[in-house]
């Protein structure tokens, strides 16, 4: 995610960091030499003048225009969704510690065996939805045999869940907590099984791949062609304004092939790295640990936090 202080409207024509222009850079440089060698030949191929001009760019230019606003709109709504479901772990964590603590008789004392896989379960959901390796996290807040155990598992967030609901159990056993109060601290670990399953399934189903395909093949006809039917009418221009229309089209196909998976590691994907240091700090500070025993707080790099 891009952290940056407020720019005024000159550092925003200006700023590069955090920005999707580095990343289409060798899109924009083919542009602007396919328009000077069209402005070069004045739109000849071969000694052949291609017969074209501004009137059916306007028609594909619109036509384009709505398959990218769709795709945008779907990749922005899978990316919010994405934050609301961990917006909701973070809130359905806090509720449950909260619920423990209270609720269960001599719950400082119990409540941090809840907390524990809590914690660890929001570590697990992150590198799984990333596909990275979890065992650091997972052996320094469980230790190695029960990190070992988790990790080995191929949902190792809904086998964190199963740990916490496991805890509960007990406590109704040892008869800790009265039996009508078992449904609140339940609730709290259901909303975090739909957080979970919510998570898998933006991570498992994609937007349909042959959106991205008619997208990405216009983008690149209508720019290949694009001066072509330009230099007649503006002349030495036509590079100038090919380039920032090929900088509209790619930074927002770009930006919609970001966002369509909101939980990497590009720019503009979620921090999840500085959310689960929110829930863990959280949960930590609920029990009464010290600031000084808190992980240390994930930092933008060059304005992206992870």
């Amino acid at each position: 995610m891009i952290v940056r202080p407020h720019l005024n409207w000159i550092q925003l024509l200006f700023v590069w960091r955090g920005s999707i222009l580095k990343k289409i850079l060798p899109q924009l440089t083919l542009a602007l030499l396919l328009s000077l060698g069209v402005l070069l030949l004045h739109g000849q191929v071969l000694r052949w003048k291609v017969p074209l001009n501004f009137v059916p760019f306007s028609l594909i230019g619109l036509t384009l225009a709505i398959f990218l606003s769709f795709r945008n709109n779907a990749s922005y709504t899978r990316w919010w969704e994405a934050r609301v479901l961990w917006g909701s772990l973070l809130i359905e964590s806090r509720a449950a510690l909260r619920l423990a603590l209270t609720l269960v008789d001599d719950g400082r004392a119990q409540a941090p065996a809840l907390a524990r896989p809590l914690i660890a379960l929001a570590h697990a959901l992150r590198h799984q939805l990333r596909g990275t390796e979890a065992s650091t996290d997972l052996t320094r807040l469980l230790g190695p045999a029960e990190a070992a155990r988790v990790t080995a598992t191929h949902y190792p967030a809904a086998t964190l869940l199963q740990q916490a609901a496991n805890w509960l159990q007990e406590q109704r056993v040892q008869g800790r907590i009265a039996p009508p109060l078992i449904p609140a601290l339940e609730q709290p670990l259901a909303q975090i099984g739909t957080a979970i399953g919510g998570c898998e399934r933006l991570a498992n189903t994609p937007i349909p791949f042959t959106y991205s395909v008619i997208v990405h093949r216009t983008i690149y006809l209508y720019c290949l062609l694009l001066p072509f039917g330009l230099v007649d009418s503006i002349g030495p221009m036509t590079p100038v304004v090919v380039v920032f229309v090929a900088y509209t089209f790619f930074a927002l196909e770009a930006l919609g092939s970001e966002l369509e998976d909101p939980f990497g590691t590009a720019p503009n994907d979620l921090a999840l790295d500085a959310i689960c240091w929110t829930i863990e700090t959280s949960l930590l500070e609920s029990l009464g640990v010290p600031q000084s025993d808190w992980p240390a707080q994930p930092q933008a790099k060059d304005y992206v936090l992870t």
